[in-house]
């Protein structure tokens, strides 16, 4: 039975809580969910229809389309309305930040990509519930169209939630999260600063030595069972046209389990260390790093192993939490500027460099520690440097609570 708290938005956390699902109400919520699936896959269809054509296709045609396809099929108004209509907002949502990376002419890398549909047996039930679509009575939760569940309460609520998402993980687990309206939770003032530099072979290196972030490799310790039952999976795999086996999907289930667990590993692991990070020191400059085009690269398994970018947010939303300063610094040039001098190297330095050592005034250190020195001076938290960086590096952009001061 866990419980997990993640950011959710500006003032607003979410909590998350097991649930105990009876047999009839998982059918129900799995036949609510298939009549969302046809709803966000005929918004897939109109849209790309009304691109085709040079036509807009924004949330007021997609409600109307909602409000006909309910009134022709009785299949569709069994259902309730409430997640339905989330779900046209959740589509147009996610295809005006594609379009709107598009006209930025964001890297691939950067981009958020078009939404696509969803297919029955690749898709796990989600569903959203806005306030007027549920509550909550005798410690159970009440859900539109007369669905109820019983939650594991593994800790109060500390305000009326604003709204609910239910949904089944890749094991087959319930889960619901609640939507809070948060405050800061200051922690007390310790005058230190950090800079932090994020890595494949050390997850985060920082400007101090007791907060480095090693890689635990939990994937790879664990990398024996996943491959098992791929190849279980692989033996058992139906021909094309055919459900899957018993067989088949046992040995699938195994190897979502296994998954699950290193997750769990990773966040416990990356929770703990961004408290750590946070209760010691006041400011943050975190490189702002986007770890996407790793995927592409001969380091793929071992930066999804690291982690990179979910330690990363962790911090961030941990930061937002308890009210400390958190600088983003873009990446550009980290590794060939001199956190002492400011003075730049002529060429790239190669990976198999691992000590930087400064042309200009001398200075020799390791590569990832002179990075996370250069995420202080450019955040303006390295005084004794801050004179002689360079002034047309990349801008910083920093995120902090409102009423904060800047340090």
């Amino acid at each position: 039975m866990t419980t997990a708290q993640e950011s959710a938005g500006d003032g607003r956390a979410r909590y998350t809580y097991r649930l105990r699902v009876s047999s009839t109400a998982a059918a129900v919520l799995e036949a609510e969910w298939a009549r969302c699936r046809w709803v966000w896959n005929e918004c897939c269809a109109r849209s790309k229809k009304a691109h085709a054509e040079g036509e807009k296709c924004g949330p007021a045609r997609l409600d109307k389309m909602l409000t006909q396809a309910r009134a022709a099929m009785a299949w569709l108004r069994e259902g309730s309305s409430v997640p339905q209509q989330q779900l046209i907002r959740d589509f147009a949502t996610s295809r005006a930040k594609a379009l709107k990376d598009i006209k930025a002419r964001l890297p691939i890398s950067r981009r958020a990509g078009m939404p696509k549909c969803k297919k029955k047996h690749q898709a796990d039930v989600s569903l959203n519930y806005t306030q007027r679509g549920f509550r909550l009575k005798d410690g159970r939760l009440h859900l539109a169209g007369g669905i109820v569940v019983t939650v594991v309460w593994s800790r109060e609520l500390p305000k009326s939630p604003s709204s609910v998402r239910v949904y089944r993980d890749s094991i087959g687990h319930w889960y619901t999260s609640f939507v809070v309206a948060t405050t800061a939770e200051h922690l007390p003032q310790t005058g230190a600063v950090i800079g932090i530099d994020w890595g494949v072979k050390v997850t985060a290196t920082t400007t101090s030595d007791d907060h480095d972030l090693p890689h635990l490799e939990h994937g790879k310790k664990a990398a024996q069972r996943p491959a098992h039952y791929r190849r279980m999976m692989a033996r058992r795999r139906a021909p094309r046209g055919k459900a899957p086996s018993k067989g088949y999907r046992r040995a699938q289930k195994q190897a979502a389990k296994v998954h699950k667990k290193v997750a769990r590993q990773q966040q416990d692991t990356t929770r703990k260390w961004a408290k750590r990070v946070v209760r010691d020191h006041d400011a943050l400059a975190v490189e702002d790093f986007r770890p996407k085009f790793l995927a592409r690269s001969t380091m793929a398994r071992k930066a999804a192993d690291a982690a990179i970018g979910a330690t990363k947010t962790a911090l961030v939303e941990m930061g937002r939490k308890h009210g400390r300063a958190v600088h983003l610094v873009h990446p550009a040039h980290t590794t060939m500027d001199c956190a002492q001098c400011g003075a730049r190297t002529k060429h790239a330095l190669p990976l198999s460099t691992r000590t930087y050592a400064c042309t200009a005034c001398g200075a020799v250190s390791p590569r990832d520690k002179n990075s996370a020195r250069v995420m202080l001076v450019r955040a303006g938290l390295h005084p004794a440097g801050a004179d002689r960086v360079r002034a047309d590096g990349p801008p910083v952009r920093s995120r902090r609570e409102p009423g904060i001061p800047r340090p």
